[in-house]
This record gives structure tokens, sequence and C-alpha cells, in this order.
């Protein structure tokens, strides 16, 4: 098969976006006839039939729908190639954040304050599994994971892990939980219900850690991975949430719910992960300070 000719991708993708050779060689400013002449050549190039005619229209085939998704792919990484390098020596406009689906909004914002309000910034959020956010990190299409997680690191490992905050961790309930509250922590932790992390989580192993040094067994009235649940639940008055006061501040303030005791042996962390890039995104500086994201620079640990 012949190298591809991004010309005819470019006017095959036109032609599947317009439905018919008119619109698209009005779209394009070119001759009806040589659009069609040079779908023909990538078709043959490709060695498929990319469209069939419907009445006027013309319809992706199954190779014309595998071909649109290719060269949208191979467009777009062209459009970050040039955003990439016109941001080198200015100012890049958008930042990339992917976030781990089960953290905190309110933390997320948080980290977000530095950009917000400016005209000149664009900010694309994406959430999603900690292992699909690593594979987007070292794609290059986030500039850095939002995570309570750190990756597994080692000598061949491109990821710059640093701690940007670290938050307490309350026990979180309902007024109705005031009453067994005042009788002290052993005597809520042993008879209230308890909503809790599931055990894989970083926070629910420190809880866990601490009841069996006080030696209590814990009612366990739900669990859940993801923060915004275990809002909901204490909120719902399921029982008394094990949760990072900033994930309920709206609701403290409120007064929907009470920081019934403080639990000082936890906290929750939250790291930035960054790779090592010649062209590191300058809105990272922003929201990391310092050279964060930049190609060399070691992971640390400092607290923002």
């Amino acid at each position: 098969m012949a190298s591809l000719n991004l010309h005819h991708l470019r006017l095959f993708r036109a032609v599947a976006r317009e439905g018919t050779l008119t619109a698209a060689a009005k779209a394009l400013n070119i001759s009806q006839s040589a659009v069609s002449t040079q779908i023909k050549a990538l078709e043959l190039d490709l060695g498929h039939d990319l469209f069939e005619r419907r009445g006027r229209n013309l319809v992706l085939t199954e190779a014309g729908r595998i071909a649109l998704d290719y060269a949208e792919q191979i467009f777009r990484a062209s459009e970050q190639l040039t955003a990439t390098f016109r941001a080198v020596g200015g100012q890049r406009k958008v930042l990339r954040i992917g976030a781990l689906a089960t953290l905190s909004r309110n933390f997320q914002m948080k980290f977000l304050e530095p950009l917000i309000g400016r005209d000149d910034v664009e900010v694309v959020l994406r959430s999603g599994t900690q292992g699909s956010l690593l594979r987007a990190l070292e794609a290059m299409t986030i500039d850095v994971l939002l995570t309570n997680q750190v990756p597994a690191r080692d000598a061949a490992s491109p990821y710059l892990v640093r701690r940007i905050d670290e938050q307490p961790v309350s026990l979180i309930g309902a007024r109705s939980r005031l009453i067994i509250a005042a009788r002290g922590l052993p005597t809520l932790l042993a008879e209230a219900p308890l909503i809790l992390p599931t055990p894989e989580t970083a926070l629910r192993a420190g809880f866990d850690a601490m009841i069996e040094r006080m030696g209590i067994v814990p009612r366990i009235a739900a669990e859940a991975d993801d923060m915004a649940m275990l809002r909901l639940l204490a909120r719902s008055d399921a029982g008394v949430a094990v949760i990072p006061p900033i994930v309920v501040q709206d609701e403290l303030a409120a007064g929907t719910l009470y920081e019934l005791a403080k639990l000082p042996e936890i906290t929750e962390q939250f790291w930035a992960v960054t790779i090592a890039r010649t062209f590191p995104n300058p809105l990272l500086k922003d929201v990391l300070g310092g050279e964060a994201g930049a190609a060399g620079v070691a992971g640390g640990e400092g607290r923002q």
C-alpha cells in the first residue's frame, strides 16, 4: 500500500461530515470532481470502499467508519503538536487535568483556585481509574494526575510524584448522632453505625489500624470508594462517616452535618503526578509552583 496521503484523508473527513460530495466541495472551496477523484484514490490506497450511496447521500461503510476514527485521531494529534510548539516560549492556554474518579470534588476545586477566573486559561478535567489516567499521562493527553494513591515507582518509572496536600480526617454525622458523640470517641466508634471507605483505600487502612489498637470492633453500615457517595450516605443519616471535613465543608457550614470527633492519627494525602517532559505545560507552575513537570525534576513530597 502506498504511503497515506493526508490531503486525501482530509477530503475524506470532510465528505464524511457533510454527507455529500457537493457539500464537501463547497465547504472546501474546490470542485466536486476533484473531491470525487481524490476519494477514489484514497479508497484505492486502502483497498476498501469507504462510502456507499443512499439516494443523494454518501454513507460510511464499516471500513469508512474505521478510517474516520483514525483520521480524527491523526488530525487531533496534529493540532496538539502545533499547539505544543506554539506554546514554547509563551504561555499555553490549556491545562489538561486527570483526577481519580473517587477523589473529593472540593479538593479538586481547591487545586484549581489559581486558575479560576482567568480569561486566558481553559481547564480540561478528565476523571477515570488510576491505571487509565497513568496511561493518559504517559501518552501526554493529560498534563497532571491528581490522586490519593501513590503510583508504584521503580528505577524505570517515568512518574514525578509530589504531595500537594494533607487533610485531617474526622467522624462526620447528622444531628441525631450528637448524643452518642458526647459520650466520647471510643463509644462513638463502637456503637454508632459507620460509613467507611472500602478496604483497598489508604484511608481505610489507617482507620483499621487505629481501631485495632483501640480494641474496637466497628458496626459497619456501608462502604464506598467514592467520596461523593460517603458524603451522600452521611447526609442521609445512614451512619457516621470516616471522611476528611473538606469533602463536606458546605454541609458543615450549613449545619446539615456535624464534625462529631477528630481522628488525629489519620490523614488523607493528595498527590500530583507528572512525567518529565522537554516542553512541560507552563500552567503547572501556577498550580504546583516551582518547575513542576519539567524534565529532570525529582518527585518531591513538599506540601503546597
